[in-house]
């Protein structure tokens, strides 16, 4: 019967249930909360914070403010997880890092993202999608002329990349997050790929 209801009605059961059941509906979600935690997550702190952690504290303060979620589905359940999980990424940073990031956090709304993803981490990701293990010395080269390459990006550019296919939200989700619509969403990924194919051109040709 479950598999009959739309998400938000699952959503809306469970959270009368229960906490458990609540957390088994976002299980769905899991893989796709952990690429996001571990692409957003600054490198000086991965010893100290358990990604499995902060997706688990996501799941539980999803849980506490479902109301406001139930009261205004403005945007898609995922968007809206995101931005519980962002707020974590924040809150360890906060702790770890210092007064930068405590005053960059106060800044996160649905629609913004003070922990977007650096060119290096970027670059990385994309290498372990293109490249095997055993290409070491292919990898190290590859991985140079992308940061390279998206490092001459501006930051809505990265950002559109990171959304689509590091995060592998949907068009829709992206546009949620990015506040465009989903033609201009289109658009603007079309033209980002389009830079980084250009930019990379250039470092490939070069000694």
């Amino acid at each position: 019967m479950q598999k009959d209801q739309t998400e938000f009605e699952q959503v809306q059961n469970a959270s009368q249930t229960g906490e458990a059941e609540f957390c088994q509906v976002l299980q769905k979600h899991r893989a796709r909360l952990k690429r996001l935690v571990e692409l957003r997550l600054d490198n000086r702190i991965r010893g100290r914070a358990d990604v499995s952690d902060i997706i688990q504290e996501t799941s539980l303060e999803a849980f506490n403010r479902v109301d406001e979620y139930l009261a205004d589905p403005a945007v898609p359940l995922f968007v809206w997880l995101r931005f519980l999980a962002i707020q974590k990424v924040a809150q360890f940073h906060r702790t770890h890092l210092g007064t930068q990031a405590r005053n960059a956090a106060r800044e996160i709304s649905i629609h913004r993202d003070v922990t977007a993803a650096t060119s290096a981490v970027l670059a990385a990701q994309l290498v372990g999608q293109l490249t095997t293990a055993s290409q070491a010395a292919v990898r190290a080269e590859m991985k140079q002329r992308l940061e390279m390459a998206l490092n001459e990006m501006n930051e809505k550019d990265r950002e559109v990349l990171s959304l689509r296919h590091f995060e592998q939200l949907s068009q829709k989700e992206t546009a949620a997050v990015l506040e465009l619509s989903e033609d201009a969403t289109g658009s603007r990924h079309v033209r980002a790929l389009a830079k980084l194919k250009k930019a990379m051109k250039k470092y490939e040709s070069e000694p």
